[in-house]
């Protein structure tokens, strides 16, 4: 028996697993030696058999006996070096020359950061299009607004759905942000100054030698590096994964509450075969949301340590940052990943009860109306404390159980100002929602344009 992580099975995709997998990892390792070899073999560095070597021996990987050789090594690089030499007899010598552990750890790390913000933006730009079918159709649908959790002021669906999209959006610039500037360390040796480079070829070709890896890589470096890549990049990744975490969290803590008795207006898909309780059968419990509020709350804390990278990264290199990397960069994304995935699929199978949304607007927004009868009746030449005090007075009647627009429309003072017809006017709630469909709409079109 071993211990798995849950995210070895349980969350996130395939793809992303595969992504951060240790036999990518080494195969990425290896890829970057064997770039290496190419662009010094073009220096005279490394010679055509060595260098044949090594391009035929790069797939052929035993990380049984990586692992292996790390336990007397103790340093994971060395130890996959050892085993590449083992296998590649006449080009072993000339692996790794000139360079240091984070010339080729740093830039696979790299590459495995883009190639999981590739999931993470096709995956977000999923949600954001399946957001955008559901605020167009329910854009004019009216439905109660609620402030502290009370019942405020007339929404609409579609507007409130907005919201949530609009912060994805937000989100989506924010990763384009962060492609755009994922750099690596590049080839630069032990403390970033690339004097190994240097001393073996000269300044230009050094730097002709690196470009030439990084080209084929697809990489672009940062020009200045300590023995590591800036750990400000990953402060940004975490940074970026956190404010997903962030607005997948509000929707679905916001979906909790919709889904509660009290409200009752939305409930996320529920299998035919799923079983909401081992005890109480009939239970329809929120399953889906809870999970991305509680790997919300995982995201948002690991992402704190990417702060704590960047800013101890002491002098040239510690090690402060070695240990956790491995497990927080892997788990933010393999977290994130699960979320979107879970979103998506709530939101597209929302159900959304129309005669409960109706019911509770019929019983709320007569109170929450009172405010435009105080306008218009002041308008109309009332005394403002006067008109407040009759409709406070009028509001605890209703509560009591009485028809509060027959309360109204029955009052004298408010008779004084204002016939039946209009106060029924101001009672649709169609009327007090503002621009909301217009605005809604509006940012369904910048969602069918990304």
């Amino acid at each position: 028996m071993k211990y798995e992580s849950p995210f070895s099975w349980r969350y996130g995709s395939e793809k992303m697993r595969e992504i951060f997998s240790e036999e990518n990892k080494y195969r990425l390792w290896r890829k970057i030696w064997v770039a290496l070899a190419r662009a010094q073999n073009k220096n005279g560095l490394v010679g055509k058999e060595e260098l044949e070597d090594l391009e035929k021996n790069q797939d052929n990987l035993d990380i049984e006996r990586i692992w292996e050789i790390e336990k007397d090594t103790r340093h994971d690089v060395v130890a996959a070096i050892k085993e590449f030499v083992e296998k590649a007899k006449i080009g072993g010598g000339k692996i790794h020359l000139g360079a240091t552990s984070m010339d080729i750890s740093d830039n696979a790390e790299t590459i495995r950061m883009q190639e999981a913000l590739e999931i993470i933006e096709n995956k977000l730009t999923a949600l954001l299009k399946v957001f955008g079918r559901k605020i167009e159709k329910y854009a004019d649908f009216v439905c109660m607004g609620y402030t502290h959790l009370q019942p405020a002021e007339p929404t609409t669906l579609g507007y409130r759905f907005a919201f949530y999209a609009q912060d994805l959006l937000l989100d989506l610039e924010l990763l384009q942000f962060v492609k755009k500037n994922l750099k690596s360390k590049g080839i630069k040796g032990a403390v970033g100054t690339s004097a190994s480079f240097v001393k073996l070829l000269d300044e230009k070709k050094a730097e002709e030698m690196e470009a030439g890896v990084l080209k084929e890589l697809r990489l672009e470096a940062f020009e200045i590096t300590n023995q590591t890549a800036p750990r400000k990049i990953e402060f940004w990744i975490g940074s970026l994964l956190s404010s997903i975490a962030e607005s997948l969290n509000k929707f679905a803590f916001d979906l909790r509450i919709m889904q509660s008795p009290g409200f009752g207006e939305w409930q996320e898909p529920f299998g035919s075969s799923q079983v909401g309780s081992s005890a109480m059968p009939f239970k329809k419990n929120p399953i889906k949301a809870e999970q991305i509020c509680s790997l919300a709350r995982l995201v948002v804390n690991l992402s704190r340590t990417t702060w704590d990278n960047a800013a101890s990264q002491l002098l040239e290199r510690t090690l402060d940052d070695s240990a956790n990397r491995r497990v927080v960069i892997p788990e933010m994304f393999l977290a994130i990943d699960e979320m979107l995935s879970s979103a998506t699929k709530i939101i597209d199978g929302l159900t959304i009860n129309d005669k409960r949304i109706t019911k509770n607007m019929d019983t709320y927004w007569p109170f929450s109306a009172t405010e435009s009868i105080i306008l218009e009746a002041v308008k109309k030449g009332a005394d403002r404390q006067k008109m407040h005090e009759v409709l406070r007075e009028i509001s605890l009647k209703a509560e009591e159980g009485n028809s509060m627009q027959d309360l109204l429309e029955s009052n004298p003072e408010i008779a004084k100002f204002l016939k039946p017809a209009e106060i029924d006017q101001l009672l649709d709630a169609k009327n007090h929602v503002g621009n909301a469909p217009k605005k809604a709409l509006e940012l369904v079109g910048r969602i069918k344009k990304i």
